[in-house]
């Protein structure tokens, strides 16, 4: 793997996350209650804080969970509940050990269709449904994991030329036209 994402808005960040499988599954686990850039911006937080180029889902889910929450919560913190998502972080690396020996690739590698990716993704820790098919979608349109019907797993999330998620996103114009999508849809549900 290794793409072009603008995801964190941050060129070392978003290098990482082009390249490394597990930073891309680590960022999208860490996108919710807080900003999407600084979502996407913790896994080199995280690298960089354990002093490695990349995260190893082996090294993080042996880590002492005390320690790996301070990695988190030093400042400026991970993210605005850094003890909850160190536990969630370490909990989808250990996952990704038991059943995929640590390599975050082969989770969608083999994947014979959309729906057996969705299944998969979907079955990872700290992973809804909602969040599955966004990450199905980033892996078709940006990554290039197209298994045969993946757009139809991705939901609404898949379709071309929307503007509806991080999936969408290739750089700030389009980041803006995902949060007007959202702001868009807050509203209707007021």
């Amino acid at each position: 793997m290794n793409r072009t994402l603008r995801l964190a808005q941050q060129e070392d960040a978003d290098e990482l996350l082009g390249r490394s499988p597990l930073a891309a599954l680590v960022g999208m686990l860490l996108d919710q209650q807080i900003p999407m850039e600084r979502a996407f911006a913790g896994p080199r937080t995280i690298a960089d804080r354990l002093g490695r180029d990349d995260l190893d889902a082996r090294e993080i889910a042996a880590c002492p969970p005390e320690e790996f929450e301070a990695v988190l919560a030093a400042k400026p913190a991970v993210h605005r509940f850094p003890a909850a998502m160190a536990k969630r972080v370490q909990q989808l690396c250990q996952y990704l050990v038991e059943h995929y020996d640590g390599d975050a690739e082969a989770l969608w590698r083999d994947a014979d269709t959309g729906a057996d990716l969705l299944k998969r993704v979907n079955a990872l820790p700290g992973f809804g449904k909602q969040k599955a098919q966004i990450l199905v979608a980033l892996l078709g349109k940006r990554l290039g994991v197209t298994p045969q019907g993946w757009r139809e797993a991705a939901g609404a999330y898949g379709e071309e030329g929307s503007y509806r998620s991080v999936a969408d996103i290739t750089g700030p114009e389009s980041l803006a036209r995902v949060r007007a999508t959202k702001q868009e849809a807050k509203r209707g549900r007021s």
